[in-house]
């Protein structure tokens, strides 16, 4: 399982361990996923992702998971993210064409 947060695109970096003796040895920053199950308003179920705090937090900034999928461009979303918002447009066509 890849450690990317599914909204952002936030990975693990690399970089060094420096000591006070100025030997430098490589080392990884993992980020700081979290598993999160959200409830979808569209879609009606809940949806499990791997977030970031960051993710989270803009996530719940624009107003929910499927107002954020809407508002993000494709190229910023990662694939599960993007299988995500295709499911969620869908589904809200779906919605307005019934209601109509």
């Amino acid at each position: 399982m890849a450690r990317r947060c599914a909204a952002s695109g936030r990975g693990v970096q690399s970089g060094n361990n420096v000591s006070h003796a100025n030997n430098k040895t490589r080392r990884r920053f993992l980020p700081n996923l979290h598993a999160v199950t959200m409830l979808s308003d569209t879609l009606r179920v809940k949806i499990r992702l791997r977030l970031t705090s960051h993710g989270l937090r803009t996530v719940e900034k624009r107003g929910g998971i499927d107002a954020f999928l809407l508002s993000t461009p494709d190229a910023k979303l990662q694939p599960e993210a993007l299988t995500l918002k295709r499911r969620v447009k869908k589904a809200k066509t779906k919605a307005t064409q019934a209601a109509a």
